[in-house]
């Protein structure tokens, strides 16, 4: 029942909130996966929900990837800054949380988020569709929650990520399992792990683990890879 009901609340948000239709929708190269419509600013109360923290328990994601004071990380696609803020107390005073955002509407949400909660360690950057907006080798970790499948340039947001990591950098991908039916969510905006290893491991990235204690999402740990061309994709 919990399921249904919360099923027919993303439907309905998803109807109001995801800016590009289904019609036509662009499919991966590597996995035929359709690529889902980009969240809109309407969606961002649903980011803020009270039930995440039982229904995806970010206190336990953000243990995973196991940052250290001092670290530079970036929260690729940060919507409303619920990760950012999660972030920066990890890494402390002396590290930086790069909280990256294409739309108006969320890099504002962010800004107030910076203002309320005194994220005096947290960068906000706009970045575009094609480009994270980092600087070369400028971030220990990249971390992406529930965002890379609607990248609607997955190759060339890719290529700059890699391009924006240090060397030994690392990305975090948390997307909702595809392979649950029970997971409530709409189809298109979960992913299977295989999916994930697939895409990343094509754009040059290796995989190095996958956690599998989050209740609803994978967290998939990827490394860069040294070999790996460190230019922007054309």
């Amino acid at each position: 029942m919990f399921g249904s009901i919360r099923l027919l609340i993303i439907t309905v948000l998803g109807v109001a909130a995801f800016s590009v239709c289904a019609e036509g929708q662009v499919r991966h190269p590597e996995t035929d996966r359709p690529l889902a419509p980009m969240m809109g600013v309407l969606g961002a109360p649903w980011l803020d929900r009270p039930e995440r923290m039982q229904e995806e328990r970010p206190d336990v994601a953000v243990k995973l990837l196991a940052l250290k004071p001092g670290m530079a990380v970036a929260d690729i696609g940060a919507g409303s800054g619920y990760y950012t803020e999660r972030l920066s107390k990890e890494v402390g005073p002396g590290g930086k949380v790069f909280a990256t955002e294409v739309q108006l509407g969320m890099l504002r949400l962010l800004e107030i988020r910076k203002k309320q909660k005194q994220l005096s360690n947290v960068e906000i950057v706009r970045g575009g569709l094609e480009e994270t907006g980092l600087s070369a080798d400028s971030v220990d970790l990249a971390l992406m929650v529930d965002v890379y499948h609607e990248f609607s340039k997955p190759a060339e947001m890719l290529a700059d990520l890699m391009r924006a990591l240090k060397p030994g950098g690392r990305v975090a991908l948390v997307e909702y399992r595809k392979e649950d039916p029970d997971v409530p969510i709409l189809e298109d905006h979960k992913m299977t792990e295989k999916q994930i290893i697939r895409e990343l491991s094509a754009a040059g990235f290796r995989h190095v683990k996958t956690h599998h204690q989050l209740p609803w999402q994978h967290l998939v740990i990827f490394e860069k890879n040294s070999g790996a061309r460190q230019t922007r994709a054309n």
